[in-house]
């Protein structure tokens, strides 16, 4: 706070406005809020909505009339108080029961960590995987006749068992036998490539 902020003469409530209460003191009670929060519940907790909080009771009480005249120094501590209570608040809700900060598990950073995680769902396939995906598949579709290639493929695709049988009108039986031949000529094929 620069010296003007601290001028000791009294603040008429008539005569404050909130252009002026926001440039005196809303860096500094960002500031506050930013070094009242526990490093964990930053990305929960923003000290900026902290502050527009505590600037919001401030003025509903303001507005109403019941904070008397203060200086400068006193409207600081107000602020101060509101806004602590507020750092209070929020900390206790993030705190509580099944919300609890402490609950969260954070991956480690590094070998294994939450950076390789991140990697390993994120990435698409290296040219290798696609081409060893691409021979996979073809083996596993070589002698197989035009249907039971739709059945193959739209199981790579994603769909059900019930989903195959109903889109190409064949039976559930049906379609899960071929399913498990292929699911077995796969598990052949994968013990031999370890070979």
């Amino acid at each position: 706070m620069s010296s003007e902020d601290s001028q000791p003469g009294p603040v008429p409530a008539g005569d404050v406005s909130a252009h002026e209460v926001f440039e005196r003191f809303t860096l500094g009670l960002i500031g506050l809020a930013r070094r009242r929060l526990d490093a964990r519940l930053q990305h929960k907790i923003e000290p900026e909505d902290v502050v527009q909080s505590a600037y919001k009771s401030f003025f509903l009480r303001y507005g109403e009339g019941t904070i008397e005249e203060l200086g400068w120094q006193g409207l600081w501590g107000l602020l101060t108080c509101i806004t602590l209570r507020k750092c209070s608040d929020r900390v206790r809700y993030h705190r509580a029961g099944r919300r609890d900060i402490s609950r969260e598990w954070a991956p480690l950073q590094g070998e294994g960590g939450a950076e390789s995680w991140c990697d390993a769902v994120s990435r698409e396939p290296t040219p290798e995987q696609a081409v060893v995906l691409a021979e996979t598949v073809e083996q596993v579709l070589v002698g197989l006749n035009s249907n039971e290639r739709s059945i193959i493929e739209l199981s790579l695709q994603g769909y059900t068992t019930s989903e195959i049988s109903q889109q190409l009108g064949r039976a559930e039986r049906s379609v899960r036998r071929l399913r498990e031949r292929v699911r077995k000529r796969l598990k052949r094929l994968r013990v031999e490539n370890q070979l």
